[in-house]
């Protein structure tokens, strides 16, 4: 049974094969390091980077559900990088536009 899926997934048109298996993964750095700067200061992120990040994430979703065959591998990986991307810009946002919120916060 094991084997059977594994087999599946080895000849799947978007298994480790083809180039489609293998840029998403790869990809998964992107939303890696979106991660990792979540320790940054928000002072320290990019408008332009993290608006880069959601909109791919959001378009490449979309684009990986409409797609022959469907590459659920894209679709996962962009959905973290849209999730990611708009964590980011949130926090940019709130520390950009809403200071007093935070100064309120830390005051109490």
């Amino acid at each position: 049974m094991a084997s059977s899926k594994l087999q599946a997934l080895w000849n799947h048109p978007a298994g480790p094969k083809t180039i489609h298996f293998w840029a998403p993964t790869f990809k998964w750095g992107i939303s890696i390091a979106n991660v990792a700067d979540f320790s940054k200061p928000p002072e320290k992120l990019s408008y332009p980077q993290q608006i880069a990040v959601t909109c791919t994430g959001i378009v490449w979703s979309r684009y990986s559900t409409v797609i022959t065959p469907k590459n659920w591998n894209l679709f996962s990986v962009n959905i973290a990088m849209a999730g990611t991307g708009l964590y980011q810009l949130s926090r940019k946002i709130k520390q950009d536009y809403f200071p007093d919120a935070e100064a309120a916060v830390a005051k109490e």
